[in-house]
């Protein structure tokens, strides 16, 4: 399993998919097991993060990445930055 990371996201794919009328969430500086139940995909407007999936290599990445984490994944969030995202659950 791995994490898609498409940096920076174009324009063009934030308005195809729609991304300004998804959620935002947000979250301050912090480290916290995640295992995802669902895909996700989010863009990140704030902050900068660190995702380490669970015997995997370390993920970095930051403001205008969008970022595809697979269902099943479980994973250590690391904000080093506090976070603003887009987010969507499933496809």
């Amino acid at each position: 399993m791995s994490i898609s990371v498409t940096s920076p996201c174009s324009k063009s794919t934030i308005e195809d998919l729609g991304i300004k009328n998804w959620p935002i969430w947000t979250c301050d500086p912090s480290t916290f097991p995640w295992t995802y139940r669902e895909k996700e995909t989010c863009l990140i407007l704030e902050g900068e993060i660190t995702v380490t999936p669970n015997g995997g290599e370390p993920v970095k990445f930051g403001v205008g990445d969008l970022i595809v984490f697979p269902e099943g994944m479980s994973c250590t969030w690391e904000v080093h930055k506090a976070v603003k995202k887009h987010y969507r659950f499933g496809n």
